[in-house]
């Protein structure tokens, strides 16, 4: 169980051997992920950023050789291998390491040797889908913005004129015939259809929040509830949460927004049943990251995103080809979708001055939010009703 505060430095079992008393101090006060691996790359100590890294805990890790997360052809190896035959450090970058334990793209490494432990290596990992993440979050909220002038368009220029044609519908119904009393009902229906679409634009308008401590789980519950009383009643929503995590400082209702919409996504991914005939699940998570600061390019802003909520399901996962432009509005591969609740949902986490990002694969597709924890002082959470 993860604490909400930066856990102290732990040593490996002894039976698995342990760095140094002090290189072991110095690489778990490292905001990097960096490990130490044996002469057959056996885990020999790893830092709380590198647990987080691999998504085990250290006693875990303790446990496992590299080549338990990695496929042996994988270039990290390689650059091991360097390191250990010319006793200098190597470093590479723009790796992929990719496994079905472990996906994560444009990584850096950095590898030395530890001469004081003959055989081992030290390992510095920094992965580069945080910055990438990050511009796309402002991509995304570019986009939203074209969204919220169009929306004002749309407001301005359609609302006013489609009410002058509903209501002239309903004046030629009152002496129209039979046949024609029925093209004016459609005339009236599509008036309708148009506006709840200019109503559901409007929602992306620029309007401030007013933050608060939110009790994530407790929204969660929520969501969870609503799904399974309706969309999602065919399916098993499962939680996999950090129970020490401290509140979120956000909107509540728009959270639930959010979730709702996340989770209506996934369900509807599933369908009658997962990815290769598995039974159909979501899975709603939640985690701490500590010492997770972002610079806003820009600005002089440091944001500080400790807070992870996952909403995660084993479909069929999202095509290629959509993923660079998942978040913008008007993209679907729904029929008679609208493509605007995902361009909504990154809009209202830019609201929180969070990210949101997706990492998809058949049979498991991730909705990751990263967000804000309350400043000091603020940490009262809401009562939720």
């Amino acid at each position: 169980m993860r604490s909400a505060k930066p856990p102290e430095a732990a040593a490996m079992p002894d039976s698995l051997g342990a760095a140094p008393p002090d290189q072991a101090a110095i690489l778990a006060a490292m905001p990097l992920p960096a490990v130490v691996l044996d002469a057959q790359s056996r885990f020999r100590f790893a830092n709380p950023a590198a647990e987080q890294f691999f998504a085990h805990s250290q006693s875990t890790l303790g446990q496992m050789a590299l080549d338990d997360l990695l496929p042996p052809d994988n270039r990290l190896f390689g650059l091991m291998a360097q390191v250990r035959r010319s006793e200098a450090p190597v470093a590479d970058h723009d790796l992929t390491l990719e496994s079905p334990r472990l996906r994560r793209h444009g990584v850096s490494a950095y590898c030395a040797p530890l001469p004081d432990m003959p055989g081992c290596v030290v390992l510095t990992l920094q992965d580069g889908s945080t910055a990438a993440m990050l511009d796309r979050q402002m991509h995304f909220l570019g986009a939203a913005r074209g969204a919220t002038a169009m929306a004002a368009m749309l407001a301005h220029e359609i609302k006013n004129p489609l009410s002058g044609i509903r209501g002239a519908a309903q004046l030629l119904e009152h002496g129209a015939s039979e046949a024609d009393r029925e093209l004016c009902t459609l005339i009236q229906e599509e008036a309708d259809r148009i506006r709840k679409l200019v109503d559901r634009m409007e929602m992306f308008s620029d309007r401030p929040i007013a933050p608060r401590a939110v009790n994530i789980h407790s929204v969660l519950g929520h969501v969870r509830r609503v799904a399974l009383s309706g969309f999602a009643c065919h399916l098993r929503i499962l939680e996999e949460y950090d129970p020490s995590l401290p509140p979120v400082w956000g909107d509540r209702d728009q959270l639930i927004q959010v979730l709702l919409n996340l989770v209506k996504n996934a369900a509807e991914a599933v369908g009658e049943g997962g990815w290769n005939g598995a039974p159909g699940e979501i899975v709603l998570g939640t985690a701490y990251h500590h010492g997770v600061r972002i610079a806003v390019p820009g600005t002089g802003e440091r944001v500080h995103l400790p807070l992870t909520v996952t909403v995660r399901d084993n479909g069929p996962g999202i095509p290629e080809a959509m993923r660079a432009v998942l978040f913008e509005p008007f993209v679907t591969s729904k029929r008679g979708g609208q493509g605007l609740g995902l361009a909504l949902v990154a809009k209202l986490i830019a609201n929180h001055g969070g990210l949101i990002e997706c990492d998809s694969r058949p049979g498991r597709t991730v909705f990751r939010l990263s967000l804000p924890a309350p400043p000091p002082g603020q940490d009262m959470t809401e009562t939720d009703e």
